[in-house]
C-alpha cells in the first residue's frame, strides 16, 4: 500500500497524483482514438483524397508535437501548470464536442460517399473544411495543454527532494505515468476503433467526448488538494541575457578571489560561485563596477549586462544535459520504422485460428503491450526482489536505464535484421518475389522477439530520460524537461526520414533495387535493419563517452559503470511502501 510519507501538508502527495495520472490518461485514451480512424472519417464524410487526408493529419500531428513545446514555455514563465493544463482540458473537450457535432448535423459535412475510394463525387465546402480545421486545431492546442504539464504538474505534488524516499517515489510515479499512457493510446488503438467501425462515427466520436469530460472532471475535482507553484522568471530572455552579458564581458579576466563580491546572486540564493564548467558563462555574473552594476536594492542596473549566478548555472544545466538527450533519438528512430514493419507483417501469415486474423496495423500494439509489462516487471518485481536480495533499496541508475535501452533498442534491430533476411528467403523459395501483397507461410509471430526487446528499450530509455532531465534542470524548467523526450521524438522522424532519403539516393539505381523499394520482398530491408544497428550500436559508444564527460547526476545517481542506487537501512520502511 502506498503512503505519503514525504509530507508536512495536506496539499499534494500520492491522492493528487491520482487524478492526474487520470486526467491525462482519459485525454490520450480520447485523442487517439479519433486520430487513429481519422483518414477513414475524412475520405468518407468530407470527400477528401487519400492524399488530402493524410497530409491534414500530418500537419495535425505536427501541430500536437509543437503545441506542448509552447505549452510548456507558457507554464514555466507566465500562467503556472495548473491553469495551463485547466485550459487544455476545456478546449480539448470544446474541440471534441464540435468535432462529434460534425457527425450529427448534415451540414457540417459532405453526404457520405458509397464506399471507401481515393476519388470521391462529393467535396466538401470551404465553411465545412474550415469547421474541420477549427475543431482539429482546438484538439491540437488542448493537447498542448494537458502534455505540456501533466508530468512536471504531478512531480510538483512531491516534496523534499533530497530523500531517498522522494527518489523512490518519484521514479514510480514516472513509470506508472508511462504504463499507463501506453495502455490508453494501446485501448484507443482495439476498443475505441472497433466501436467507430462497428457502430458508426456518431457513437464513436460520442465515446471520446465522454473521455474528455471524465478527464476533465478528474482535473478538477482534486483541485483543493492540488499544490500548485507559480510561474517563474522567464528563462529563456533569462538564458539569452548569459549570452550576450558573456559576450560584452568577453575581454574580461576571470579570477577566484573574494567570490561574494566578484560574482552577482540574488538574496537567499545558495549559489554564490559559478561552476567551472563551460566556465566562459561565468563572465555573465562578474561584478566589474559595484556602483555602475547594481541599484541600491542589489539588483543589476542592466540586466543584458549582469546576469545572476543563478541564471548562468540554469543555461549551463541545458547545455550539460543535450549531449545525453541527443543520444535517445536513435532509439525513437527505430521506434519510427512502424510503416516498414507494416509491410513485413502484411505478407506474413497473421491468422492465430483459422477464422481470426491479426490486421497489420495493429501488431504496433505489442511495443506498447511490451513496454508496459516491462515497465511493471521492473517497478513491481525486479527492484523489490534486487532489494530483497541485497538487503538495501536498490535501483538502476538513470544513466544506466539510458545506457541499456540504448543498447537493447541496437539488437533488437540486429534481430529484426535476422528475421527479415529469413522473410525475404521464404518468399523468394515460395515463388512470390514479384508478388509483394501474396501472403506466405511464414507467421508473422515471429516478429514478437524484435517488439519483445524494442519494448524493453522502449521501457528503460524512455523513463529513464524523462526522468533524467526532470533531475537535472532546474526545477523552474521541469515543464520544457519534462518536454525534451518528445522534442526527441520529433527530431528522430526528421533524422529517419534522413536515413531513408540516404538509403534510397546512394543505393539504388537502373539495375539494381533499393534496400527500401516498394516490393519488399525484391527490397533488402535486411541490409536497411542491419545499418540501423550498426548506427545503435555507435551510438552506444557515444553515449559511453558522453556519460563521462557528464560526470555524476545530482545526488550521486546513475553512472554508466556505477554502482546501483541505494539507500541507509532507515530508508527502508519508507520504501517499501511503494510496493
Amino acid at each position: 500500500m502506498i503512503t505519503e510519507p514525504l509530507l508536512s501538508s495536506p496539499k499534494g502527495g500520492i491522492t493528487a497524483l491520482f487524478f492526474i495520472i487520470a486526467n491525462e490518461a482519459l485525454e490520450r485514451l480520447a485523442s487517439f482514438g479519433l486520430s487513429t480512424n481519422m483518414i477513414m472519417y475524412l475520405t468518407r464524410e468530407y470527400g477528401m483524397d487519400a492524399a488530402s487526408g493524410a497530409q491534414i493529419l500530418f500537419l495535425y500531428s505536427a501541430a500536437g508535437n509543437f503545441m506542448p513545446i509552447i505549452g510548456a514555455f507558457l507554464a514555466d514563465t507566465y500562467v503556472g501548470r495548473y491553469p495551463m493544463i485547466g485550459f487544455g482540458c476545456i478546449t480539448s473537450l470544446l474541440g471534441m464536442v464540435l468535432l462529434w457535432l460534425t457527425t450529427i448535423i448534415p451540414e457540417a459535412r459532405v453526404p457520405s460517399c458509397a464506399q471507401f475510394s481515393s476519388k470521391c463525387n462529393n467535396e466538401a465546402t470551404t465553411p465545412q473544411l474550415l469547421f474541420l480545421y477549427f475543431c482539429l486545431g482546438l484538439m491540437s492546442i488542448g493537447a498542448g495543454g494537458i502534455r505540456s504539464c501533466s508530468l512536471a504538474f504531478g512531480a510538483d505534488q512531491l516534496r523534499k527532494r533530497d530523500s531517498l524516499k522522494y527518489a523512490g517515489i518519484l521514479e514510480s510515479f514516472f513509470s506508472w505515468y508511462y504504463v499507463i499512457s501506453s495502455a490508453s493510446v494501446f485501448i484507443s488503438m482495439t476498443c475505441l476503433v472497433y466501436i467507430q467501425d462497428a457502430l458508426g462515427w456518431k457513437v464513436g466520436f460520442g465515446v471520446p467526448v465522454v473521455l474528455m469530460i471524465l478527464s476533465t472532471l478528474s482535473f478538477f475535482l482534486a483541485s483543493p488538494i492540488y499544490v500548485k507553484p507559480k510561474a517563474k522568471a522567464n528563462w529563456l530572455v533569462g538564458f539569452a541575457r548569459v549570452l550576450v552579458a558573456s559576450f560584452r564581458k568577453r575581454r574580461i579576466e576571470l579570477c577566484s578571489q573574494n567570490p561574494d563580491e566578484l560574482y552577482h546572486h540574488g538574496k537567499g540564493s545558495a549559489l554564490v560561485v559559478p561552476s567551472e564548467r563551460i566556465r566562459f558563462l561565468n563572465r555573465a555574473c562578474v561584478i566589474t563596477n559595484p556602483e555602475e552594476d547594481l541599484m541600491p536594492d542589489g539588483r543589476a542596473s542592466d540586466p543584458w549586462c549582469l546576469c545572476t549566478v543563478d541564471q548562468v548555472e540554469e543555461l549551463k544545466a541545458l547545455i550539460k544535459v543535450i549531449p545525453i538527450w541527443s543520444t535517445g533519438m536513435l532509439v525513437s528512430v527505430n521506434v519510427c520504422q512502424n510503416s516498414f514493419l507494416l509491410l513485413q507483417a502484411s505478407t506474413m501469415n497473421r491468422h492465430i485460428t483459422s477464422k481470426f486474423e491479426i490486421p497489420a496495423g495493429s501488431f504496433y500494439a505489442f511495443l506498447l503491450l511490451s513496454s508496459t509489462i516491462w515497465i511493471a516487471l521492473y517497478d513491481r518485481v525486479i527492484i523489490p526482489l534486487a532489494s530483497k536480495i541485497r538487503g538495501k533499496p536498490t535501483r538502476l541508475g538513470l544513466k544506466q536505464k539510458i545506457g541499456l535501452g540504448i543498447l537493447v533498442s541496437a539488437t533488437s534491430m540486429a534481430v529484426l535484421a535476422i528475421i527479415e533476411r529469413v522473410r525475404r528467403e521464404t518468399a523468394i523459395r515460395e515463388g512470390i518475389s514479384d508478388n509483394p501483397d501474396a501472403a506466405m507461410h511464414m507467421s508473422a509471430m515471429w516478429l514478437l522477439p524484435f517488439y519483445f526487446l524494442l519494448g524493453f528499450s522502449e521501457a528503460m530509455n524512455g523513463v529513464g530520460q524523462n526522468e533524467f532531465f526532470y533531475t537535472e534542470l532546474p526545477k523552474s524548467m521541469s515543464s520544457v524537461a519534462s518536454n525534451l523526450f518528445s522534442i526527441g521524438l520529433s527530431a528522430a522522424s526528421l533524422v529517419a526520414s534522413f536515413i531513408v532519403s540516404v538509403v534510397r539516393g546512394f543505393i539504388s539505381g537502373e539495375n539494381q533495387e533499393s534496400w527500401v523499394s516498394s516490393n519488399i520482398n525484391k527490397g533488402h530491408y535486411d541490409y536497411y535493419y542491419w545499418l540501423l544497428a550498426t548506427l545503435g550500436f555507435a551510438t552506444f559508444i557515444y553515449y559511453l563517452a558522453c556519460s563521462k564527460a557528464y560526470g555524476p547526476c545530482k545526488g550521486g545517481q546513475g553512472g554508466i559503470a556505477g554502482d546501483v542506487r541505494e539507500g541507509s537501512a532507515d530508508d527502508d520502511d519508507d520504501y517499501s511502501s511503494l510496493s
